[in-house]
């Protein structure tokens, strides 16, 4: 086992070279990020990469500097750096990466230093927020591995540490805030919207848990409906609302009143949006090969409450039901194919394709309410129907 004070790398840049390293570096590229993914090359893709993790490695120097200026014994630095690399960069970073797209889309042109460093921290933000999450998610869950690798509580000498560790990554995200944003007009609606959107992730954990715990089946729990409930809260708001809404306020736009506001308009189409996503996920795990989506489906042993197995429960006759009843939830691979053969039989592929095309028909139709030119006044920064377009063709016909 891992001692997590060597679990460290030794990279350290510091904020007054950043400018250097966006000059002079192959990662400064003619606005990348506005490009569809689905036409960058893999070498593209892997620059942008590289250069939002530079500011990863930033940002994690000026929280170390603030800790140890507080006088903190070295042994507690060396584990707070180990609870930042292990936990925060090795995810796809789709999150914190969206919130510079974003602004990118909405300025219309490439950032400089300054407004990429900014856009880049506030996605980082979203990152922390989201190992934060996946911490807590893992002691709760009593999982093994993230991410290829030990779950950070399973580390020897780490163990319920872990909370506390969880507490601090989450604590990381206000610090940045107060350092990068305090003089900004809009510092209090930042630190609004994250505050709601972790209650609200937080919300959505809660009926999670409750309804389908890994330990006790009980499939009269379950519902599409509560299915839509636990998605939107657990996962729409933080993986698509907040990207877009941070991206929104650093480009200057304002909150208004009435059906003019373009918060309450994203919000609109990301909830949605985020909702498809997810029940994508859920149908990708019971019908998407290992090879096409790199891991083994494990939804239907788990108990989780995806849309597969709540579309089968409303549709699935009384032998149909008995069938799902013994079999759900069970750690057996014989149990798991009669519950797949159910799906089958009630026909879950074909609901699954009828319902895509409905919803990127409504997706596309709440996009399209965005006049052609933008919402906003002349003369300021619109939100534009490109933002949200961008996420649609990223997630539409996804086979991982």
């Amino acid at each position: 086992m891992m001692d997590p004070s060597k679990l460290s790398g030794d990279c350290k840049i510091k904020r007054s070279t950043y400018s250097y390293i966006h000059a002079h570096s192959v990662l400064s590229l003619s606005s990348p990020s506005l490009l569809p993914t689905s036409t960058m090359s893999a070498e593209l893709k892997a620059q942008k990469r590289q250069k939002f993790e530079h500011v990863f490695s930033v940002i994690r120097e000026e929280l170390l500097t603030h800790f140890d200026g507080e006088g903190m014994p070295k042994d507690a630095s060396q584990w707070y750096r180990s609870n930042l690399d292990y936990n925060v960069p090795g995810g796809k970073l789709n999150r914190g990466m969206s919130v510079v797209d974003t602004v990118e889309i909405l300025k219309g042109s490439a950032l400089t230093d300054d407004e990429y460093f900014k856009a880049a921290v506030l996605g980082w933000c979203i990152e922390l927020l989201q190992a934060f999450f996946l911490v807590s998610d893992d002691i709760m869950d009593s999982s093994v591995t993230r991410r290829g690798q030990p779950c950070w509580y399973r580390n020897e000498h780490v163990g319920l540490i872990a909370i506390n560790d969880a507490f601090m990554l989450e604590g990381a995200i206000y610090f940045l805030l107060k350092k990068h944003f305090r003089s900004t007009s809009y510092y209090v609606d930042l630190l609004e919207l994250f505050h709601e959107t972790t209650y609200q992730t937080e919300i959505g954990q809660l009926i999670d848990l409750i309804t389908a715990p890994e330990d006790h089946v009980d499939l009269n729990k379950f519902s599409l409906e509560k299915h839509r409930l636990i998605v939107i809260y657990k996962t729409a708001y933080y993986s698509f609302y907040l990207p877009v809404a941070l991206a929104m306020y650093m480009s200057g736009i304002r909150p208004t009143s009435g059906d003019k506001d373009g918060y309450a308009l994203a919000r609109s189409i990301l909830i949605p949006l985020g909702e498809y996503f997810q029940i994508q996920d859920d149908y990708l795990d019971f019908a998407g090969t290992p090879e096409q989506i790199g891991k083994i489906g494990t939804d239907i042993i788990d108990n989780k409450c995806s849309w597969c197995i709540n579309t089968a429960l409303a549709y699935a006759t009384p032998e149909q039901r008995a069938v799902l009843d013994q079999n759900y939830g069970r750690k057996d691979a014989e149990a798991e194919k009669k519950v797949k053969t159910v799906f089958e039989e009630v026909g879950v592929r074909q609901k699954y394709a009828v319902y895509e095309e409905d919803a990127y028909k409504r997706i596309m139709g709440l996009i399209e309410t965005i006049p052609a030119g933008g919402l906003g006044q002349d003369g300021e920064v619109k939100l534009k129907r490109e933002v949200f377009k961008s996420f649609l063709d990223k997630i539409y016909k996804r086979q991982k």
